[in-house]
């Protein structure tokens, strides 16, 4: 029976780390195999006892808020369990768990409010990232805020999710300055 310590080993294996950012069809065809029925449990509910520690939040976190972007890219299901990862990011934050987790794994914890889309949310996010000193992400971290400042959502998830585009996103979208992840 695969328990949270397998999510994590697998995600913080050497072989997932090289594909954090960076993607294959193959690595996501993988994970889809390898973990969908683990994020349909979550979805429902089902593996909520394992936002109780610090592990399990940041497992529960993955399976919701990475797994998903993998198993589902390019498709509206993608995003489908963010609002349930942020509920678990910030209660995982209220219960101190931070303190238990190495800085790369802090990182993967913090990540459901770097894919909000609510301003608040981002502000945390940088806030956090600034207060733990977690310099490799915090760029990331400003970068996706400032996006959700100047448009109110992110651009690049407007034709995925069946959202028309203004003219300014439009704009963005078709420059060097747009971010596609």
């Amino acid at each position: 029976m695969m328990t949270y310590s397998n999510i994590l080993n697998y995600w913080f294996s050497e072989k997932s780390q090289q594909h954090w950012f960076a993607s294959t069809p193959e690595v996501d065809a993988e994970i889809r195999e390898k973990f969908e029925s683990f994020w349909e449990r979550a979805a429902s509910g089902e593996l909520d006892s394992w936002s109780e520690t610090p592990e399990g939040s940041l497992a529960l976190i993955i399976v919701l808020d990475q797994f998903p972007l993998n198993m589902f890219r390019g498709e509206a299901k993608g995003f489908q369990t963010e609002q349930k990862a942020i509920e678990t990011t910030l209660k995982a934050i209220k219960n101190g768990f931070y303190k238990d987790l190495n800085q790369e794994q802090l990182v993967f914890l913090l990540m459901p409010l770097v894919h909000s889309e609510k301003l608040e949310e981002q502000e945390l996010s940088v806030k956090l990232f600034k207060s733990h000193n977690l310099t490799d992400g915090l760029s990331f971290a400003e970068h996706h805020r400032d996006l959700i400042i100047e448009f109110g959502r992110f651009p690049h998830r407007n034709a995925i999710l069946g959202r028309e585009s203004t003219p300014l996103e439009l704009d963005y979208l078709a420059s060097k300055r747009a971010f596609m992840g």
